[in-house]
């Protein structure tokens, strides 16, 4: 028998948790139940509507479904067979209606169950271990919202109970760090349902998002990239130039102004290519790195949106490097260089994932051009030491890329940083970006399109996570407190806050009325990183008393050597 995968045993858990709906709820109508990254779901639609309530029954039909130890059988079968065999599920020969005639059609059969499916499964149902249903969620048919809502059920599969409590457990933690419920408690953001996607920074968490883009801003001067900033609003004759109009349209906000057509950019790079566009250039200005923390939107689904993680307005740490072709393997690794030492900053430089994807069906360019560029891209991987699995067909449509995944502190996955190679956007097909070369002749530049964090609203998502909310002293929108003893300190708390201010750092001071053990829980309800208490003996002595979210009680010290500590651990 061969080694079991999760995915096998997460879309076998599918298969089943669909039989068992149906065994317990009469009038079921079932769609799709695909495995997911952590899981798996299935939409139905049927006259009772599931809640959490229903879960343990269902659960335990599950359970009665594995132990049973049936096989799940596949078969290839004609349409008219697959119709009997689906007969009165209306969507699923909705779906079948998809699949070209003369097509195979591939179905599983587990007992009595019988769905259209291309598998892998696993060979008995007691394979799949122990299963848990999670929520309960709206989906419209197809994701389109003018088609009926859905019942999504969730659940989660393990091989035994004890790693189903350590699954579970992990869920507990997840929720605990969700960055919607932190960016709500901790005062960052907000979202409104009437703008869809759209993020309203407060103070708070606006201040952490200006010190990281600061933050990649000094790491872009050393590493010799040039910051620009291009249009919001571009004509369609560009998109269409570039090809994101036949490749993108239906994602891109588009409006009109004196009979002309225009889009708000989904990215950054036609805008690169004008400004490299804007004078002659020589082989002697390659290569040429242009920097651009510019704000695109994207018209995704509603239902897509996650939160501050996916959304329809968002600013990229974009770059764009214009060089030659033998310049990529240098480039290449430059960039990867600057990518490990920004992500050790934040503490994601163990286990990072790389991928290679490849030329997908919908490509522009020669099939030869794409086995040039992605043999180009491979041996610059290798290059900067980097191990790749492959990702076949999940290039861009202009060109190959490498996606690069950091683990966080739960050991969730999340791709972030990317660098793509190019070779049809700079050319005479395209954009039409020259250089003169050495001898003396036009020739194309190759683009390379890279970002280290990706959606800088995304990566703050990850951060809230991946830090439950404590972020690290440099990042902190306030990294420390005063907290005056009684009114009696107020005068000396103040002047404490203006000599960490003038050194630079973020300082709030709480002076209400409220009793110092009040104070201190409050302070740390909002997980700043330094307690600094004042009484009118500190003021006396020119001390403070401090206390840090780390390391407990501090003592008294100097308030120039308190300064002086803080300077130097947000520095570092």
């Amino acid at each position: 028998m061969s080694e079991i995968t999760e995915q096998q045993r997460r879309h076998s858990a599918a298969h089943l948790m669909a039989r068992a709906v149906m065994n317990v709820f009469d009038d079921v109508q079932v769609d799709i139940g695909p495995a997911t990254d952590d899981g798996f779901y299935y939409d139905f639609d049927l006259p009772h509507r599931i809640s959490p309530e229903d879960f343990p029954k269902i659960e335990a039909e599950i359970a009665r479904l594995i132990a049973l130890d049936e096989p799940f059988v596949r078969k290839v079968v004609s349409r008219a067979e697959c119709e009997a065999m689906l007969a009165g599920q209306k969507y699923k020969l909705e779906r079948l209606a998809d699949i070209p005639e003369g097509e195979d059609i591939s179905t599983y059969a587990v007992g009595d169950y019988v769905e259209m499916c291309r598998g892998p499964h696993v060979e008995h149902s007691s394979q799949i271990g122990v299963v848990k249903l999670t929520r309960v969620a709206g989906s419209y048919y197809r994701g389109d919202e003018h088609n009926k809502m859905l019942q999504r059920v969730y659940g989660i599969v393990a091989k035994d109970q004890a790693e189903m409590d350590a699954i579970v457990e992990r869920a507990e933690e997840a929720k605990r760090r969700d960055h919607r419920r932190l960016g709500v408690e901790l005062d960052l953001f907000h979202l409104d349902p009437e703008d869809p996607g759209q993020i309203f920074w407060h103070p708070r968490g606006w201040s952490i998002y200006v010190t990281l883009q600061d933050y990649m801003r000094r790491k872009l001067v050393k590493d010799g990239y040039m910051e620009v900033n291009t249009p919001a609003l571009m004509p369609r004759s560009l998109w269409e130039r570039s090809g994101h109009w036949d490749h993108y349209k239906a994602n891109m906000f588009i409006t009109e102004s004196e009979k002309r057509i225009f889009a708000v950019k989904p990215m950054n790079c036609p805008g690169a290519l004008e400004i490299f566009k804007s004078r002659t250039r020589s082989y002697k200005d390659l290569p040429l790195r242009l920097a651009e923390f510019g704000h695109c939107a994207r018209n995704e689904p509603s239902g897509t949106l996650h939160g501050i993680m996916r959304v329809r307005g968002f600013v990229q740490d974009d770059a764009h490097i214009l060089c030659t072709e033998d310049q990529i393997e240098e480039e290449v690794a430059k960039f990867c260089r600057l990518l490990k030492d920004v992500y050790s900053d934040f503490g994601f430089d163990k286990n990072l994932l790389v991928k290679l994807s490849t030329m997908p069906e919908d490509h522009v360019g020669e099939v030869a051009t794409w086995e040039h560029a992605e043999a180009a891209l491979a041996a610059a991987c290798k290059a900067s030491g980097l191990d790749y699995e492959i990702q076949p067909g999940e290039g861009a449509f202009y060109g190959p890329k490498l996606e690069f995944t950091l683990i966080d502190a739960l050991g969730r996955p999340w791709q972030c940083g990317t660098i793509q190679l190019d070779y049809q956007l700079p050319s005479a097909e395209r954009l039409n970006a020259e250089y003169i070369g050495p001898d003396g002749k036009k020739h194309h530049p190759v683009m390379l399109h890279r970002a280290v964090l990706g959606s800088l609203e995304r990566f703050i998502g990850i951060l809230i996570e991946n830090y439950a909310g404590a972020f690290p002293v440099w990042l902190a929108p306030e990294q420390a407190r005063v907290l005056p003893v009684s009114g009696k300190a107020n005068e000396y708390a103040y002047k404490v806050r203006d000599a960490l201010a003038a050194a630079g750092l973020r300082v709030e001071v709480d002076d209400t009325a409220e009793k110092l053990g009040a104070k201190i829980r409050a302070a740390a309800v909002q997980k700043v990183p330094y307690q600094v208490v004042v009484g009118p003996r500190d003021e006396a002595a020119g001390t403070v008393s401090v206390r840090s979210r780390t390391d407990g009680d501090l003592g008294a010290m100097e308030l120039a050597a308190f300064v002086d500590r803080l300077v130097k651990e947000t520095a570092n």
